[in-house]
């Protein structure tokens, strides 16, 4: 599938189900990049959980969050608060290798004090991240796994992670050669080229996780296929991490982020109670 038909699928898809503004947008950072939109749950209680939704579009400007807008609405209006990070991309001054990391990074470290500013004081926080937002999430939720040296280490941990047709294993991504390449513009070359940025990067080099994982994946997705899933589940599960994988029969790539799809009741069942 061609850059141009993942444009009209997402155009596609917010034409369906347009989605009001978001009720509040916050800075995490002086770049103009560095933003959060926030959405409070519609029926006005207050959210247990905090849902952060990264979006994907293979790590490149071309592709911004204004496409996850159609399920962050449908998310809050099912009673989840809903903050939906925008971040340096490759394409963008400061994207890729590391401004991406450093972006997530800062992010999750400020996200408990932006949103308690807007009133949200949710007990759960539950990462959910679409493509190439599934791999920024599983890593956000792996960064205590990084070296001590590392300016990225944290102790944080969200609650669980939902990965959304995630490419989990950077090295995999690399390797298949998903996006034309994308992996290797995000980190400025190939496994071979800087393992050394692999190790700190990928997910699948960071295990074990030591937080709940459901990866959904659609069985008929071309851009990051199935396997990708798969494998990712096998290296968790040899890892001693807990990780759930559901394989949606007949599911492309972008189904997975189109509340009207069959993946929706999925998707709220990986995240528990609203309220």
């Amino acid at each position: 599938m061609s850059a141009s038909d993942d444009d009209v699928l997402l155009q596609s898809l917010q034409e369906r189900s347009p989605a009001p503004p978001p009720d509040y947008t916050a800075r995490y950072g002086p770049g103009p990049e560095q933003i959060v939109d926030l959405r409070l749950p519609q029926d006005g209680a207050p959210a247990s959980t905090l849902v952060v939704l990264v979006h994907g579009g293979f790590w490149r400007a071309a592709y911004d969050r204004a496409h996850t807008a159609p399920l962050a609405d449908a998310l809050a209006r099912a009673g989840f608060a809903v903050a939906v990070p925008e971040y340096r991309r490759v394409g963008s001054p400061g994207g890729g290798w590391p401004g991406t990391f450093d972006d997530i990074s800062i992010l999750t470290e400020s996200l408990h004090m932006i949103t308690a500013a807007r009133g949200i004081r949710a007990k759960r926080t539950v990462l959910v991240g679409h493509s190439a937002g599934g791999h920024l999430a599983l890593w956000a939720a792996a960064r205590h796994r990084l070296p001590p040296g590392s300016t990225w280490r944290t102790e944080w941990r969200p609650d669980a992670v939902v990965s959304l047709a995630g490419c989990a294993s950077l090295a995999l991504s690399d390797v298949w050669n998903l996006g034309r390449g994308a992996t290797a513009s995000l980190l400025g070359g190939n496994v071979d080229a800087v393992p050394e940025r692999y190790a700190l990067a990928d997910p699948g080099a960071l295990l074990p996780l030591g937080v709940p994982v459901t990866l959904l994946h659609g069985s008929e997705d071309e851009e990051v296929p199935a396997a990708m899933s798969r494998e990712y589940a096998a290296l968790a599960e040899r890892a001693g991490d807990p990780v759930r994988l559901v394989e949606l029969l007949g599911m492309e790539h972008f189904g997975l982020i189109d509340p009207g799809s069959s993946a929706w009741p999925y998707l709220l069942d990986a995240l528990g109670d609203a309220g």
